[in-house]
C-alpha cells in the first residue's frame, strides 16, 4: 500500500474511532523488533502512527486539555498533541504463525516483510477488538490480506462488528473464514484470551506462555503511555463504556505492576514492550526489555 493510500486508510480510521480531526499524520514507516518469550519467536510489528490534538474529545474527556498539557509536560511530551502507535504481535511457534491485530491497513505488510515473513505464512489472526486501527489490515484491494489465516475474535465481538455499517466491507470480505470464541478460552496453543472489558462489548487480551514465561497484550485497555497511566481514573473518548472501561483498566494495571508480567501495548510507543510499574497512586511505562537493558 502506498504511504497516500495509507494516510487515507488512517484518515478513516480515525474519523470512524474518534470523531476528531488529527493535529498530524507522519509517513507510515515498517519497522519490526523482534525477541524471545520461552521458545516463542515474537515480533512486534509498526503499522502507523496517530497524532491527536489535545482538545478533551479522546483524553481527558471531562477535563481540561490544560490538564491534560500539566500531564504530557510531566513527562516531557508535546503538550498540544498525543501520539500514539499501531502495532501488532507476531507469534512464532511450532506449526504455527500468529498475529494478533492487523492494524489500520498502513505499514504491516513491509513491517511483516521485514521480519522476515509473506501474508500467506500467516496460519491465526486474533483480534483484540473490531475498531479500525485492529481490523483494517485484514482486507487488502478488496481481499483477504492473509488468505490462509483463521480469523478469531470473541462471538460479542463479532456480533458488534457485524452491526457495524461502517465495517460491512470487512465483514463481507472475512466472515466465511471468521471463528469466534468465548472469553477464556485457548485460542491457539499457548494463548489464551481475557475478557478486558469496557472499550468495546467483546474487547479481549491474549496472555502468551511459553514455559515459565508469560506476556499480555493488553489490546485498548491502555492508550497512551503517558496519560493512560497517569490519570487511568479519566475517561477516554474510544471506550463505549467507560466506567467499565475505568475499572479495567485501573485493575488490570494494578494486577500488572504487582506482578510485574510482561506486556504488549499495541498503542504504546513503538515496539510496545515492557512493563507497568507504579508510581505513588498511579502507574508508569518501562519499556526495559525494548530498550535491551
Amino acid at each position: 500500500m502506498s504511504i497516500h493510500r495509507a494516510s487515507l486508510a488512517i484518515v478513516a480510521g480515525a474519523t470512524m474511532l474518534a470523531g476528531a480531526a488529527f493535529a498530524q499524520m507522519p509517513a507510515q514507516q515498517p519497522d519490526a523488533k523482534a525477541f524471545k518469550l520461552g521458545s516463542f519467536d515474537l515480533v512486534a510489528l509498526h503499522d502507523a502512527q496517530f497524532v491527536l490534538p489535545n482538545d478533551g474529545k479522546v483524553f481527558g474527556v471531562g477535563h481540561s486539555p490544560e490538564e491534560t498539557a500539566e500531564v504530557l509536560k510531566g513527562a516531557g511530551a508535546p503538550t498540544d498533541t498525543v501520539t500514539l502507535s499501531v502495532d501488532a504481535l507476531l507469534v512464532k511457534m511450532p506449526e504455527r504463525l500468529v498475529l494478533i491485530d492487523t492494524g489500520v491497513g498502513g505499514a504491516l505488510q513491509q513491517s511483516l516483510s521485514q521480519a522476515g515473513y509473506k501474508s500467506a505464512d500467516v496460519t491465526d489472526v486474533l483480534i483484540t477488538h473490531s475498531h479500525s486501527d485492529h481490523v483494517g489490515g485484514l482486507v487488502k484491494d478488496g481481499k483477504l490480506a492473509f488468505p490462509n489465516a483463521t480469523i478469531r475474535l470473541s462471538a460479542a465481538e463479532w456480533e458488534f462488528a457485524r452491526k457495524n455499517d461502517k465495517l460491512a466491507d470487512v465483514v463481507k470480505t472475512v466472515e466465511g473464514h471468521v471463528k469466534t470464541f468465548e472469553p477464556g478460552a485457548e485460542v491457539a496453543p499457548g494463548i489464551t484470551s481475557v475478557e478486558l472489558p469496557g472499550h468495546t462489548p467483546g474487547h479481549v487480551g491474549y496472555q502468551i506462555a511459553s514455559g515459565d514465561e508469560k506476556m499480555l497484550d493488553i489490546g485498548d485497555t491502555a492508550h497512551s503511555s503517558i496519560v493512560s497511566l497517569a490519570k487511568p481514573d479519566w475517561p477516554i473518548g474510544f471506550d463505549t463504556d467507560a466506567p467499565t472501561g475505568e475499572k479495567n483498566r485501573i485493575g488490570t494495571l494494578t494486577t500488572l505492576a504487582q506482578s510485574q508480567e510482561l506486556i504488549f501495548a499495541p498503542h504504546f510507543p513503538f515496539p510496545g514492550v515492557g512493563h507497568i510499574q507504579s508510581d505513588g497512586d498511579h502507574f508508569k511505562w518501562d519499556p526495559t526489555l525494548a530498550a535491551g537493558k
